[in-house]
């Protein structure tokens, strides 16, 4: 079976959790015979296609931007001749894009969406794009989220639950490269063991806001990975709070953010907004044994993160209390460490690619079907 990914942005371009949460889907469903193919948008000057990780990647030349949501003039063309050639369509929203090129290539293949976050920041434009939006929602032969904890708090899928499934994300430690201690031993030296550390792009609704002011007048190492729009204004804040035990190391290789979420201590992750729907790198702390700290938002951040279980689960855009929260963990060791079993516990029994790709494949079958039914009938 042929599926076809589209999403406005993929590796190498881009590093995000939506882009890791499809090369996941992309790399495991491979093994149970799936051939997946990504269309993306770019903005390299030509249009291309590259292997990535096994799975052919096309690339098409974004024109411009408009409120985060790129577009693309060829892309047009070069979607409907995928689509000619797949078998499902599977879209990831939101990115209001697909909905454009879904109707005006008058898509006639099963199709499935991943819907990955209700649109939070722009409130006015989506006044604008709800027409189109409900259109597509309800043009899709079936829609997945990724817990139940956001299948019951979004609003936006109320008229969709009938057609609506939870498929957790899942990660393949495998995937994930074997340190060597050569390159432990250099991470040990600069941070030791005993530190916090986050690991994401660095966004408006990541909250690091709030860790840098909980930060204030304690002194373990907190680590920061990752770059993004508001790095420069999060370093500034630091030096204005005359903070120093935050350490922003950038966007690492992937064998040194393996090595950091190896050694570290804890894992932090104070996203206070919505825009957070999972938080794919909470969920690597966990893959890893760490005991987690995340914020009660109504996603899936606490559908990984079980309070006073796998970690501390406090209230989003409170300093005080993530201070307190880190602050317990720091002086108590023996609980910290119990709570990172039983993370990892939770990732081996929930968050697997391999329990992911087989939900993922079951629906694709699913899908085949109904729509070869209606062929036959």
């Amino acid at each position: 079976m042929k599926v076809l990914h589209f999403y406005k942005t993929y590796f190498p371009d881009s590093m995000g959790g939506v882009e890791q949460a499809i090369n996941q889907i992309a790399r495991s469903t491979t093994e149970l015979d799936i051939v997946t193919e990504i269309l993306s948008l770019s903005s390299a000057l030509t249009n291309s296609s590259i292997k990535v990780d096994g799975h052919l990647v096309h690339r098409c030349h974004s024109n411009f931007e408009i409120a985060s949501t790129p577009f693309s003039i060829s892309a047009f063309l070069k979607f409907r001749q995928l689509a000619k050639g797949a078998d499902l369509i599977h879209y990831h929203f939101p990115y209001p894009f697909a909905d454009l090129l879904h109707f005006a290539s008058r898509i006639n293949k099963p199709t499935l969406l991943s819907y990955h976050s209700d649109i939070i920041k722009q409130k006015y434009l989506l006044k604008l794009y709800r027409p189109l939006m409900h259109q597509f929602l309800s043009s899709v032969g079936h829609i997945v989220v990724t817990s139940p904890n956001y299948m019951e708090s979004t609003t936006f899928l109320s008229k969709f639950k009938h057609k609506t499934s939870v498929v957790p994300f899942g990660l393949d430690k495998n995937s994930y490269p074997i340190v060597s201690s050569k390159k432990l031993n250099y991470w040990r030296e600069q941070f030791n063991t005993r530190f916090f550390l986050f690991v994401g792009v660095l966004r408006y609704y990541k909250g690091l806001h709030i860790l840098i002011e909980a930060a204030s007048n304690s002194d373990y190492p907190i680590v920061i990975v990752g770059t993004g729009s508001i790095e420069q204004e999060l370093k500034t804040l630091a030096a204005k709070l005359k903070i120093r035990n935050i350490y922003f190391v950038g966007r690492l290789p992937n064998e040194d953010k393996a090595a950091l979420l190896e050694l570290c201590y804890a894992f932090v992750f104070p996203s206070h907004l919505r825009s957070e729907a999972f938080g794919i790198s909470l969920l690597e702390g966990a893959m890893y044994g760490k005991p987690l700290i995340s914020c009660e938002i109504g996603t899936g951040t606490t559908y990984i993160n079980i309070d006073k279980e796998t970690g501390i689960v406090v209230p989003p855009s409170d300093p005080a209390a993530l201070r307190q929260a880190m602050d317990y963990l720091w002086n108590n060791p023996k609980e910290t460490a119990t709570m990172g079993k039983h993370a990892e516990a939770r990732y081996w029994k929930l968050f697997t690619a391999e329990q992911m790709a087989k939900s993922y494949v079951s629906l694709y079958k699913e899908l085949l079907e109904i729509k070869c039914t209606k062929i036959n009938n």
